[in-house]
């Protein structure tokens, strides 16, 4: 089988990470090709270097060109694959339509965020996420959606609801695991003592990822006396972003505050810390970032945004977005408890929740169980 990936771009984000786990756990005889409408970013090389064959439209940001849709349709009569798969909503629309245009019905869509935001959402995605609703009856042969929550968002906005299948995202446990040496290696060199409390978030700088409300958080937990350190990792989480750094030093954390910046050892970061904190405001759809943190032992801390809570389930706390009261007095309760229990038995139970319900293997078993279904479907109506 050959599938042929559309997908936005490549940069460091959830669903590209996805995509690489799941072509780089496919077993030999599905042949993968990936198609970034942008450039290569940071996924592009590294698909590249596992021998997949990376293509880019370079569509400028923001924008569709003449140039780059026909690129794409030589694209895809070149390939002939079995299935497209199309990630996000742009991908979706304009991957799906150029698909059908050149006579692919096996196209397989894929819904990687809750729901809109009239406020936050960009324009071009409440236009292709509405488009896509209309078209969901034509274009694609089915729906993946990476969580419940986004599966009934997006049915109650007009998508097709007998074509939806939703596929947890999967981690590699192998390379997400409790490390004492990766902990006590990064801990040494941003100065944190092993008695002393680190608490962390990785995610990129963006309205959605709702800093702000974890600076007042923390800002509310220094001033009830709590002792502790935070590490902010992530694109744009650095001391060059002015916007951030002035609101850490407006809420007087400039001595607990660690800015490290985007790190390519995500489980060495998710490893060093006591508590991962999730302070999301809206579009969070499988927060990658939750799994990856408890799949290392780390209990978290989630705000109820997307399938956040599904994935923590009874393992760790949940509070309200955008409720820096409520976030603060929880982030004190689970301080609470880690001192009492500690933290390696609150990170067996959030490791035992990742191995029982999110595994890399049962992700790609059932996206290829799809794809097969889809083709063969197709191939019994011709």
């Amino acid at each position: 089988m050959r599938v042929l990936h559309v997908i936005a771009d490549l940069p460091q984000g959830g669903a590209e990470s996805v995509l690489y786990r799941l072509i780089l756990s496919s077993p030999t005889d599905i042949e993968h090709v990936v198609v970034s409408m942008m450039g290569a970013s940071y996924f592009g090389p590294k698909l590249s270097a596992a021998g997949v064959k990376v293509h880019t439209l370079e569509n400028p940001r923001g924008r569709l060109t003449i140039r780059g849709v026909l690129k794409l349709r030589q694209l895809i009569v070149d390939t002939r694959p079995d299935v497209v798969q199309t990630w996000m909503y742009h991908a979706d629309l304009i991957g799906g339509l150029v698909a059908r245009w050149v006579g692919i019905q096996s196209v397989v869509w894929g819904i990687r965020a809750s729901g809109l935001d009239s406020e936050q959402s960009s324009f071009s995605a409440r236009v292709s996420a509405r488009a896509c609703a209309l078209l969901s009856r034509w274009i694609p042969a089915a729906i993946v959606c990476c969580s419940e929550r986004a599966a009934v968002a997006h049915q109650a906005m007009g998508y097709c609801e007998e074509k939806f299948t939703v596929i947890p995202n999967g981690y590699d446990l192998s390379q997400f695991t409790p490390d004492t040496e990766t902990r006590q290696r990064l801990r040494k060199e941003w100065y944190i003592q092993p008695d002393q409390i680190l608490l962390g978030m990785v995610a990129r700088w963006d309205p959605q990822k709702d800093h702000n409300n974890l600076l007042r958080a923390l800002a509310l937990l220094k001033a009830h006396g709590a002792i502790f350190r935070c590490a902010l990792v992530g694109a744009g989480v650095n001391w060059d972003n002015t916007i951030l750094v002035r609101n850490v030093r407006r809420q007087e954390l400039t001595d607990q505050i660690i800015l490290a910046g985007p790190r390519d050892d995500i489980p060495s970061v998710m490893n060093a810390l006591d508590l991962h904190i999730l302070s999301s405001a809206y579009g969070e759809a499988f927060p990658n970032v939750v799994a990856e943190a408890m799949a290392c032992g780390t209990p978290c801390l989630v705000t109820d945004v997307g399938d956040a809570a599904l994935i923590v389930g009874t393992s760790g706390w949940i509070v309200p977005p955008q409720d820096a009261p409520a976030l603060a007095q929880e982030i004190q309760a689970a301080l609470a408890v880690l001192v009492a229990e500690g933290r390696r038995l609150l990170g067996q139970n959030s490791r035992m929740r990742i191995e029982e319900n999110f595994s890399l293997e049962k992700m790609v078993e059932t996206y290829h169980g799809l794809w097969r279904t889809v083709v063969a479907k197709i191939r019994k109506g011709r």
